[in-house]
């Protein structure tokens, strides 16, 4: 199922319908049915956020990597995730063609790890999905159905994660739920 461009207008105050949030918890298929969502787009765009610290992020980027064919451009921006959305939305030639982001889970603990505060960063984003004038997908943890974390940071990351995604559900027009690669659509059409 292919992204369908909306007009403009977005930033109003209200959902913006270009925007949907997939959620699902780690292996439940969320990255793979965002891009099939971006299915019979001439040019989507992929904002990844995930950087190679180790051996196996650095297959698990490869193996992402490799699932894109050449239709696909990719960006890596593991902290400025608001201004990499602007830009996109900036490119007039690029208008009717979805940017994937994956993920809002590795952005975020990016920014907690590097120092920068949560609630402006949040607020940042917020305010470039509110003008996104293309359709965006954005892949995201739903890390609050697990075990209470055991460290004060992880409890920490597993709480912004949360208000992470209750607050970029609030401005998509359509959220979806993966479980166990089946989508189930929790807000839009």
């Amino acid at each position: 199922m292919a992204v369908n461009a909306c007009s403009d207008g977005a930033g109003d105050g209200r959902d913006n319908p270009l925007v949907e949030l997939v959620l699902g918890g780690a292996r439940s298929g969320k990255s793979r049915y965002g891009e099939r969502r971006c299915e019979g787009a001439a040019a989507p765009l992929y904002i990844a956020t995930a950087q190679a610290f180790d051996d196996e992020m650095a297959a698990r980027i490869d193996h992402h990597r490799a699932r894109r064919d050449g239709r696909w451009s990719t960006v890596e921006v593991p902290l400025d995730l608001a201004d990499a959305l602007d830009a996109a939305c900036a490119d007039a030639a690029g208008r009717s063609q979805p940017v994937l982001v994956d993920c809002l889970t590795l952005w975020l603990t990016n920014v907690m790890l590097g120092g920068r505060d949560v609630e402006a960063e949040t607020a940042r984003l917020l305010a470039a999905l509110a003008r996104a004038t293309r359709p965006v997908i954005l892949v995201s943890n739903e890390v609050g159905l697990g075990l209470v974390p055991e460290t004060a940071l992880g409890r920490a990351f597993r709480d912004a994660q949360g208000r992470l995604n209750q607050a970029v559900a609030a401005v998509a027009g359509r959220v979806v739920f993966i479980a166990a690669g089946l989508p189930l659509v929790m807000k839009g059409g």
